[in-house]
Order: structure tokens, then C-alpha cells, then sequence
């Protein structure tokens, strides 16, 4: 942490001092949704405390945010998100006064550098996988009537674990009126049960690639709570559960990649959408969940879940995009389309 060697070496022994800031001086890999934090050692009088006392800049100039203060600890938050791989100085001036009106000892300064990715992520490899709409090892059972789009295929189970469709057996796969594709399952005539095996394979990689990326770009952001946000490409990683309770926007061009990392669940409200804008395209978003997840009734989700349990579409929920699922997939009368390619 620096100072302004311009200030008196004469400290007014009362005078304010910094006693702790997140991040610290010199502290690189931040997540880019980083709220800037100082505590001092003693309180603050809070008129005191604001844009123009504590800020945070890049080469560029200043960051837009706004400043808030409670207790003894004061907070920047940025109007954006941090840039990725940038370093950025906070700054305390002497402005800034205790609530018996004496500054604080010096302008005090410190740097920081983001994390995360600069460039364009890359899409998750899904192999096989990736012919098939739907995907899963243990169970797809359906009530009628859903619209399907794509071809579904179920192993190590047989076919007799797919169930609402009204199949209609053919040579190596089956056919139903409410997809439009074919339907694949590990008890079939061959080559069938071994381009299922490589595909469920391929599942599993395509997971551990998702959730083995590092150097997020943004970390437990908005505490698993994404409803009503816009969500720039780029890798998120939560600890919980991540709930939208309102509609979500993903905001990028058409080479933007997004993956999110969720260590429990996946969970969408009743009515909620989420919506793609700029160009950004289904088949580069990528939710990783170790948990389950549950889209609720008429909800619409867009990109590949990507499910170490299970997924299930309550009453007329809908995607596009692909449900690849190390258990079982549960739908209820759901429009489900691959995405194109």
C-alpha cells in the first residue's frame, strides 16, 4: 500500500488510518465483479466517504461506481464489471475524515490486477454428445405430449427406461410422433450401443472440461441470485445454488462463449426466460451443475445443461439447446430444439 510522500510527516496521533482493504496491495487474480472494500480503524464520518474521496482508476482514467460507508468500512462498487487481466489503483485522499473531523493520516493508494479471460473463451468439446438433443443414463420419461427436436439416446439403460413417447421400433433405433429425430438406447442393433457408450463417454468429458476451467471471471456473483441480470460472456463459478427468480439476459456476439460453473443446484422460477441479445448464440453457453436442475412451469432456458444428476422441464417449460444428463431427464409437456450449429 502506498502513500503520498507529499503529505506532512507530522501525524496527527487522532488521525484515521486504513486498517485493511480487499483486495490488497499487489493482489492479482481478482474476480472481475470485485466490490472494492477499505476498513479503517476507527469510524468515519460518512459525508465524508464518497466518489470523491475513494476511487478507483485504471490507465484510463476513473471508474464509474458508487461509494458506500457503514460502520467503518467503506465499499466501491463499480457501475461494470472489471476488465479481465487489467490493473487497477484505489485511492483514499485526506479528505476523507473520522466523526471527530480529523483526516486520515495521508492519501493512501494501492494496486490490484483482474482475473479471468481476455480473450474468447472456448466452447466446451461435447464429442458424441453433441448429436444428440438429449442424453442421459438412466431414465427420459415423459408425459405427453412434448415437442421434440433432435435425437435422444439413454445408456446404459435399455429402451424400456424412455417412456411417454409411444416408440415405434426400427432397426437400431425408434421413431415417435413427438420427435422429430430418432430415439437411441444401449439395447439396440448395433452400431447403436457403441456410439451411445462413446456419446455417454463424451458427456462425461465434456462435464469435467466445464467444470475444470480456471481463472473465473467472476466469482459468486450476485450470491447465486441471477434474476434480472445481464450476463457478459465469460466464465462464472458459484460455491451454491443459483436460483433466477425474474427473466435473465445473456449479452454477447455470436463467438461469445459463456460457462457456469454451479456446484449445487439449477433452479428457474415458474414464467422466467432467459433471453440472448448482440448475437450471442445457444449452443456457446454452457451450464455445468453438479446438482440438479429444475426449469419451472412455461420458463424457457437457453445453451447445453450440462447435469452430473438430474434435469427436469416442469409443465410447458422450454429450451433450445441440448439436456445432457449423467441420470435421468424428466420432462412435462416441454418444447425442447437442438440448437443450430
Amino acid at each position: 500500500m502506498g502513500c503520498d510522500s507529499s503529505t506532512s510527516t507530522e501525524v496527527n496521533p487522532e488521525a484515521p488510518t486504513i486498517f485493511s482493504t480487499n483486495p490488497v496491495d499487489g493482489e492479482s487474480d481478482i474476480e472481475r465483479n470485485m466490490v472494492v472494500t477499505v476498513t479503517f480503524n476507527q469510524a468515519m464520518n460518512a459525508a465524508t466517504i464518497n466518489n470523491a474521496t475513494f476511487t478507483v482508476e485504471d490507465e484510463s482514467g476513473a471508474v464509474s461506481g458508487s461509494v458506500e460507508y457503514s460502520g467503518t468500512t467503506a465499499q466501491f462498487f463499480p457501475d461494470n464489471v472489471f476488465e479481465a487481466r487489467t490493473n487497477y489503483t484505489a485511492k483514499i485522499s485526506i479528505e476523507a475524515m473520522s466523526t471527530t473531523g480529523v483526516s486520515i493520516a495521508e492519501n493512501t493508494e494501492w494496486d490490484f490486477t483482474t482475473g479471468g479471460n481476455n480473450q474468447t473463451l472456448d466452447v466446451v468439446d461435447l464429442g458424441l454428445a453433441g448429436n444428440y438433443v438429449m442424453l442421459a443414463k438412466s431414465a427420459i420419461n415423459n408425459s405427453p405430449t412434448s415437442d421434440i427436436t433432435g435425437d435422444l439416446g439413454i445408456s446404459p439403460a435399455a429402451g424400456s427406461s424412455i417412456t411417454g413417447f409411444s416408440l415405434t421400433d426400427a432397426t437400431g433405433y425408434a421413431t415417435s410422433a413427438q420427435v422429430t429425430g430418432r430415439v437411441y438406447a444401449a439395447d439396440m442393433a448395433d452400431p447403436t450401443p457403441s456410439n451411445l457408450t462413446t456419446a455417454v463417454e463424451n458427456m462425461g468429458s465434456a462435464y469435467d472440461d466445464a467444470a475444470g476451467r480456471s481463472a473465473p471471471d467472476f466469482v459468486e456473483i450476485y450470491t447465486g441470485d441471477i434474476g434480472g441480470r445481464t450476463l457478459s460472456p465469460g466464465l462464472y463459478t458459484w460455491s451454491s445454488t443459483v436460483t433466477a427468480t425474474t427473466d435473465v439476459t445473456l449479452s454477447g456476439g455470436t463467438e461469445d462463449v459463456w460457462i457456469f460453473q454451479i456446484a449445487e443446484n439449477l433452479t428457474l422460477s415458474s414464467d422466467v426466460e432467459i433471453f440472448l441479445t448482440g448475437g450471442a448464440q445457444a449452443q456457446n453457453i454452457f451450464w455445468q451443475v453438479a446438482g440438479e436442475v429444475t426449469v419451472g412451469t412455461n420458463a424457457h432456458v437457453e445453451g447445453i445443461l450440462l447435469s452430473m444428476t438430474g434435469i427436469t422441464l416442469t409443465t410447458g417449460a422450454s429450451l433450445n439447446g441440448r439436456m445432457l444428463a449423467q441420470t435421468a431427464v424428466i420432462l412435462d409437456e416441454n418444447i425442447v430444439v437442438q440448437p443450430e450449429d
